[in-house]
């Protein structure tokens, strides 16, 4: 079907991300992979051709620009080109928005320029050892001593842990209050006590660094408390549809690829003397991936559509979330299959792809998580 979310400026836009991850991120990707983390320098690279900060205000160096889309082309493309280890997503739709929606704007002018630019990377930190999706049982603490916050504690699977520059911890300021006790405190690098663990080994996105993180002491000063003490229970549900959404969207689009480039092979794969294309079970294989794909996208492209006009409630997003990350689960499944022995081989991009997406169920909220919020919904 042919897509009609997309204005011809977005498709420019596209051409511009092909353009990068071409010369910016493809050539070195494997090397990425051995090293287990990104160069910085393709960060200041996506910072010069204009990929970071899309909707942070001119005045400070970023696009200007709030439409959504813009972050799904993004996103879409860094899905195909299998590149989830420049994590360009977490900064520019999950970071930022609290950086630009809370930030003062002393904060503003001493963060947003390098956020930008890609001089500063960031991260978010509310995952602990004992602590995933129940903020309740998060035990990192950040005393008030007068002119700083003396913060103590661990977090786990943190993505861009070890490039980050400027950490966004989730702690609890008020240890009576529970989920609404707790605040966002940005630490930034070089600072006494902040500390990082080792950089964790994954089955999948190996370039992408993901740490432990460890705060012993480290006196964050009272000018580093992101929006309204005691607030952050609030500040996270409010930003939480967005970062679910860039996951559906790479999970549809992650979709689509595999079985792209599946059809391609079934098609040139020969068994029995004739293509896989033509045997009848590999026929029904495509046509049912294809099918829920199509039906997949509808929704997904009409999702993105209301998030780009404020209009997308935390249900439907949780919908999507849910239902495009187990799609692509099954179908990064299916593929690799269809593939046989091949599709189990590290060279091929199916067996990468599915290492690489499985994480999608997972992080951002589980899918148990989405069920749960979807069935609050509507039976109370």
């Amino acid at each position: 079907m042919q897509r009609q979310l997309y204005t011809a400026d977005h498709e420019a836009f596209r051409e511009t991300v092909r353009t990068f991850l071409a010369k910016e991120v493809t050539p070195h990707y494997e090397q990425w992979e051995k090293d287990g983390i990104v160069s910085r320098d393709a960060w200041r690279a996506a910072g010069r051709q204009g990929l970071l900060g899309l909707a942070v205000p001119e005045e400070y160096g970023g696009g200007g620009n709030a439409d959504f889309r813009y972050s799904a082309v993004l996103a879409e493309e860094f899905t195909r080109a299998g590149a989830a280890g420049l994590a360009l997503g977490l900064h520019n739709d999950i970071i930022g928005p609290y950086l630009t929606s809370l930030a003062t704007d002393e904060q503003k002018r001493r963060w947003l320029p390098g956020f930008c630019s890609g001089e500063i990377i960031t991260a978010i930190a509310m995952t602990e050892p004992g602590a995933g999706s129940d903020l309740q049982g998060i035990r990192t603490t950040a005393e008030d001593r007068g002119d700083h916050w003396l913060l103590n504690g661990s977090k786990t699977f943190i993505s861009n842990g070890i490039l980050a520059d400027l950490v966004i911890v989730v702690a609890k300021t008020t240890p009576e209050g529970g989920a609404h006790g707790l605040s966002l405190l940005v630490v930034e690098r070089g600072m006494d006590g902040f500390e990082r663990g080792r950089n964790l080994d994954k089955i999948g996105q190996k370039s992408q660094d993901t740490a432990e993180l460890f705060f012993h002491d480290v006196r964050v000063p009272k000018e580093n408390l992101l929006g309204e003490l005691n607030g952050a229970f609030v500040h996270l549900m409010t930003n939480l549809a967005q970062e679910r959404m860039g996951i559906a969207v790479a999970g549809i689009a992650g979709a689509e690829h595999l079985l792209e480039i599946t059809t391609q092979y079934v098609k040139e794969r020969e068994a029995f003397g004739r293509p896989l294309a033509k045997l009848q079970h590999i026929r029904f294989e495509i046509a049912e991936m294809a099918t829920e794909c199509a039906v997949t996208r509808t929704f997904l492209d009409r999702c993105i559509a209301d998030h780009s006009d404020g209009t997308l409630d935390a249900v439907h997003a949780s919908m999507a979330k849910w239902w495009a990350t187990e799609l692509h689960k099954r179908v990064a499944d299916r593929c690799l299959q269809l593939h046989g022995g091949y599709g189990y081989m590290t060279e091929y991009r199916v067996a990468k792809a599915f290492t690489d997406g499985r994480i999608q169920t997972i992080y951002g909220g589980t899918t148990e998580i989405m069920k749960e919020i979807i069935g609050r919904s509507l039976l109370g």
